[in-house]
């Protein structure tokens, strides 16, 4: 019982990432539908898929830039072709600051940055480029990640950057991750409004100090499903809504419907009752675990089976007592973290129906610095 007859799954080997393309297609074409109804603008970020191709599917449907999360990403995106960019990370170091020159002269590149040593360093780069850096100073609105805290703290080191020649403050910037930890609907409508408010109020600060901030920008997949309700925000930079995976599905922003990425495995063994195991470890389905779900991956269409521990290329798979699977049977697992998934494998399985369309590269796999 569990194997899958289609001919567009029975004929690849496995483990293999499956990218249902009409679910894409559509979650591509919903959020790009939330951000013009809001009239915001869209920002992507890259690093959920890392791939040239979805990347300009994003663009065809409106997107206004792309959000990076490190230079390398920036790199194949511009070689690409791909001229608006934002590089959500701090740039430190003179190797970092050498490789921005090189971007800044063929596309338009805005940093996140949340400090003033990194606002100096990029001074000294605007000046000897003679041209103006932009900037997105990073706010902590919650996550406990960067920035500063919103207020008072955020004002006044925008305030100190805004001193510096080579630079110019366009906007601010935050990322709602926390939003992962919801549980309810209500709470996830709460984490954004506090996304914006914390942004909202640093830009009020400013205004009273003469310094105008173009952009608010907040980020996360689950918080930007609220972008209709929320006055005063200008962008949204969610990247997981593109495949979808368990992180969304448990906290309920998404439906089953929405998940396009799954994990085509095959039962290797079944050494005892209760379990099986498959060919897919953490070097296919990333360690990430769930906060809200038990173990790494759950199989599409029944939650009762899911990866309940890995090694490296073999997954223990609970089973309930109703079910049975044979060795050489396959299953498709919804992973925790599509994103963490994504950078593991150079390609990933395109389908269509029942139909194998198409290899999508993962262009920027790698691409940590």
């Amino acid at each position: 019982m569990g194997e899958l007859h289609s001919t567009a799954y029975t004929e690849l080997d496995t483990p293999v990432i499956i990218i249902d393309l009409d679910v894409l297609d559509r979650n591509l074409q919903k959020t790009a539908g939330l951000a013009r109804d809001a009239n915001v603008k869209l920002r992507p970020h890259f690093k959920t898929h890392k791939s040239v191709w979805i990347a300009k599917e994003q663009f065809r449907y409106g997107a206004c830039g792309l959000t990076v999360a490190k230079l390398g990403e920036a790199e194949v995106l511009v070689d690409a072709g791909i001229d608006d960019l934002l590089v959500a990370y701090p740039i430190v170091g003179r190797a970092k600051l050498a490789r921005l020159a090189k971007l800044l002269e063929r596309a338009r590149i805005i940093v996140g940055i949340d400090n003033l040593p990194c606002a100096e360093g990029l001074s000294e780069l605007g000046q000897s480029l003679n041209k103006r850096i932009e900037i997105y100073v990073d706010v902590n609105t919650g996550l406990n990640r960067c920035g500063q805290e919103p207020g008072e703290e955020s004002a006044e080191l925008v305030k100190n950057i805004a001193k510096l020649p080579g630079v110019e403050v366009i906007g601010l910037m935050t990322h709602g991750g926390y939003a992962y930890g919801v549980k309810t609907v209500e709470g996830l409508r709460a984490a954004a409004k506090q996304e914006a408010e914390g942004l909202l109020l640093t830009k009020r600060l400013l205004a009273d100090a003469g310094i105008e901030i173009r952009e608010i920008s907040v980020g996360s997949t689950p918080t930007s499903k609220f972008i209709g309700e929320l006055e005063g925000v200008t962008e949204i930079r969610p990247g997981a809504y593109v495949f979808g995976d368990i992180s969304q599905l448990a906290i309920g922003v998404i439906t089953p419907e929405e998940c396009a990425m799954h994990v085509l495995t095959t039962v290797v063994s079944a050494p005892r009752k209760g379990t099986i195991i498959i060919d897919a470890g953490s070097k296919t389905l990333s360690g990430d675990a769930s906060s809200h779900w038990p173990g790494f991956g759950i199989m599409k269409d029944n939650r009762e089976v899911y990866a309940e521990r890995l090694s490296e290329e073999h997954a223990n798979v609970r089973i309930p007592d109703n079910l049975a699977f044979q060795v050489g049977d396959r299953i498709m697992l919804l992973p925790n973290h599509c994103c963490a998934v994504t950078n593991l494998h150079d390609r990933l399985q395109g389908v269509r129906g029942d139909r194998a369309e198409r290899m999508i590269t993962v262009d920027a796999r790698g691409q940590i610095r």
